[in-house]
């Protein structure tokens, strides 16, 4: 029997977790001779996370645990996570991210091989509240890297043979572009099932949060230069942005703004983890 482990690192994650979990539990059944376990990593929590994820059902076919680690820190929530995980491929959900029903079972069959692999679904912005940060989402998500790479962010997954391309997970911001950059672009999969995924709301938020993936990337090139060489090459942004000038200018509009205050002192802020896309 093989074993499909889901790891949610979560962190003050009362609000998130109960509906992250559902949605993984509504899932497809996993192809045959698969099984489904869910390690919930609650790191340095100080609300209910842990107790909602020990109260959610699980249903036939799945497992569930519930890691309660006394320091907050994802990274070293999904190392902890890793040691205790069983299975053959593993899974990294972000506890606001909502996954498809085929999502799972598709991971699965498209990593059960013994080589080295990658995969992720196909990223769907969910509804913002805010006005602004729902026109900068469309003209985002109408860029290269959405549209035709493997992005990875809020839920990616690797087999073993690709988990064992390092050890501990780095104590880095970029950490899903980390893992992604560890394989080739034709060790990558993109499965047809895809997963929701939360945008900040408003203008500071998304500066904050643009600027913390600047700084992100800007760690990831000098502390593993040698990942470097993994990354697409894809058509630049301009096309889909003089496209978007057409048919969206509110839109672009508000992109085009959160690019320019990224690069102004205005809502200055630190790199560290905290909620928020």
């Amino acid at each position: 029997m093989s074993l499909l482990s889901v790891l949610i690192p979560a962190h003050n994650e009362a609000v998130e977790i109960a509906a992250c979990l559902q949605s993984v539990f509504a899932s497809a059944p996993l192809p045959p001779g698969w099984q489904g376990e869910v390690l919930v990593l609650a790191n340095g929590c100080t609300d209910a996370t842990a107790a909602i994820a020990r109260a959610c059902p699980v249903p036939d076919g799945w497992q569930k645990q519930v890691l309660e680690l006394p320091a907050g820190g994802k990274l070293k929530a999904l190392t902890a996570g890793d040691k205790a995980a069983r299975g053959s491929v593993l899974a990294y959900l972000d506890a606001d991210v909502r996954v498809d029903p085929e999502l799972l079972c598709q991971t699965a069959a498209a990593l059960a091989g013994a080589a080295p692999g990658y995969a992720s679904g196909r990223p769907r912005l969910m509804c913002a509240a805010s006005a602004f940060s729902r026109a900068y989402g469309r003209v985002w998500a109408s860029l290269p890297f959405l549209q035709t790479g493997v992005p990875g962010f809020g839920y990616f997954a690797l087999n073993r043979a690709g988990r064992s391309r390092w050890q501990d997970w780095p104590d880095i911001i970029a950490d899903d572009m980390f893992a992604r950059l560890n394989f080739a672009p034709s060790e990558r999969r993109l499965l047809d099932a895809g997963y929701s995924w939360p945008l900040v709301e408003g203008l500071a938020g998304l500066v904050r949060v643009r600027r913390r993936q600047d700084a992100g990337n800007r760690e990831l090139a000098a502390r593993y230069p040698a990942l470097l060489p993994n990354e697409d090459s894809r058509p630049a942004a301009g096309p889909a942005l003089r496209r978007a000038a057409l048919r969206d200018p509110a839109g672009l509009a508000a992109y085009c703004l959160v690019k320019a205050a990224v690069r102004t002192p205005l809502y200055a802020s630190g790199t560290c983890w905290a909620r928020g896309r």
